[in-house]
């Protein structure tokens, strides 16, 4: 077990567009750092998110443009104002009034104005961040010139020298669109530096970054469109089979996600370079990582990619234990969380094992049947992370409201405490209980309805808008974290 899991700790569960602020969506601005004081008043050492990518319309964080770029909607205006590079009276209509704030014509013009007044030291470090993450930025700018070129549409819609990379249309591009590029590429530097300025505030108030790792990217990215060796696509670089995952607790049809699965064989004869370089992105910036849907490393949903649904399908093995092996080879022992809900099996359950990782607890599937239930917590181990709920759990009070009278009526003789409102045991449990990790989503520590949750999976729209506001988090209310995190010796 990694040394920084294998410590009680307590964590809060929020994505950072969640956060409040003057924009449409939280970013990287004050908030984020007035909500790194609160966690450290309260005694909360670990922060968890959303993974940190670039969504696409829908704002799904896990459907993202790039494995490796940040989202530039996170990027705080704010910052760029203090440093010179943008004036404060600058602004257009596109950047205003819009369900998805668009910053990037102001980050535009911060470029200019970095670019006539910048530090020399801060002109290197922006030449320095090029040259190290060339690696997929070069793509990935390339990419995104050509994305707004062709109105946004997926690049196998693109014209056939574009789609198939065609060396002399890509040189010319690169050169034909410099200008475009080394704003985009400004925009990840900009994203880059001051998540790190962030990161480095929180670890030195002691509170850990918790990031999530999508295991499959989005066909409509910048990583199949520049890698498509590593996934599984036929001649004309087209989907035979996509994934998701079968009928289960939250859809009765399955979860067609649509990513391409990967093509394991040639990951396998390339030492998995293209995860490996994965991960390190995901290191840097973050202290703690999950990979969502761990059992895909076992063996993966595959459904045809004509079925309208998850219903048909089949699953099919994945290296996860040689995969595991190589990164650890790279990077060491480090702090990753398994994602091991859904359809578990022995299989799963032992590569988890092999590699001491420890897996998820939710309290909200743990009522309801019998003893057996491995979600009740006298069946927890140490090193486990138990939530509440995860992000696309309905919130603690939502549920509590949903749940049947012998659900109910368990709850309370499971946990003992029938003068406490149900909510409230739920989040007291999990902080008591042995797991090495308890985090708890925001929307749980501030008691909020089944109308604040943050995402209903199957479901394509009213998902990932979700924000709280600073009067919602009353004095009583940090308090009260504050004491019970202390009361279970989780500071």
């Amino acid at each position: 077990m990694n040394e920084i899991l294998n410590k009680r700790r307590a964590g809060i569960l929020l994505h950072i567009t969640s956060l409040p602020g003057a924009g449409a969506q939280g970013d990287l601005g004050q908030d984020a750092y007035d909500f790194v004081n609160f966690l450290h008043h309260s005694g909360i050492t670990v922060w968890q998110t959303l993974p940190l990518g670039m969504t696409h319309a829908d704002g799904s964080p896990y459907q993202c443009l790039s494995a490796h770029a940040g989202n530039p909607l996170l990027i705080s205006i704010d910052w760029l104002v203090k440093r010179g590079w943008l004036q404060l009276s600058e602004n257009c209509e596109e950047c205003q009034g819009t369900a998805r704030f668009n910053k990037s014509c102001l980050v535009a013009k911060a470029f200019n104005g970095f670019l006539e007044h910048a530090e020399p030291e801060d002109k290197d470090d922006f030449e320095d961040f090029c040259q190290k993450k060339a690696f997929w930025l070069e793509d990935f700018s390339l990419f995104i010139a050509l994305r707004h070129e062709y109105n946004l549409q997926c690049w196998n819609q693109w014209p056939e020298f574009f789609k198939e990379r065609e060396a002399n249309a890509i040189k010319d591009t690169r050169r034909r669109l410099k200008s475009q590029i080394d704003t985009i590429k400004f925009e990840q530097y900009v994203f880059f530096r001051q998540w790190m300025a962030l990161k480095k505030y929180a670890n030195e108030r002691g509170v850990l970054l918790f990031g999530d790792i999508p295991i499959f990217v989005s066909y409509d990215s910048s990583d199949v469109w520049a890698n498509r060796e590593v996934f599984k696509l036929d001649d004309s670089g087209e989907m035979s089979v996509v994934a998701g995952v079968p009928p289960d607790y939250f859809s009765e049809t399955g979860q067609r996600w649509g990513n391409p699965h990967y093509n394991w064989a040639y990951l396998k004869k390339t030492g998995f370079n293209w995860w490996i370089d994965r991960m390190h992105t995901q290191l840097e910036q973050f202290d703690i990582l999950r990979i969502d849907h761990f059992r895909g490393l076992e063996a993966a949903w595959e459904i045809p990619a004509e079925e309208p649904t998850a219903q048909i399908g089949q699953w099919v093995k994945a290296p996860g234990k040689t995969l595991l092996n190589a990164i650890k080879a790279e990077l060491g022992s480090i702090p990753l969380v398994a994602e091991d809900l859904g359809i578990i099996t022995p299989e799963v359950e032992e590569l988890r094992d092999e590699f001491n990782l420890p897996g998820m607890k939710i309290l909200q599937f743990a009522f309801g049947s019998g003893p057996d239930n491995p979600y009740l917590p006298d069946h927890y181990e140490k090193n486990c992370v138990v939530y509440t709920g995860t992000h696309d759990n309905d919130t603690t009070l939502g549920w509590s409201q949903s749940i049947n009278d012998y659900e109910r009526t368990h709850v309370y003789d499971y946990l003992g405490n029938p003068s406490m409102s149900l909510h409230c045991a739920l989040v007291q449990a999990a902080l008591a209980s042995v797991a090495n990790l308890a985090v708890i989503p925001m929307q749980d520590i501030l008691e909020l309805g089944s109308e604040h949750r943050m995402n209903t999976p199957g479901t394509t729209v009213g998902n990932w808008a979700w924000r709280f506001q600073w009067h919602q988090l009353s004095s009583e209310r940090a308090g009260r974290l504050a004491y019970l995190v202390r009361l279970f010796n989780r500071n």
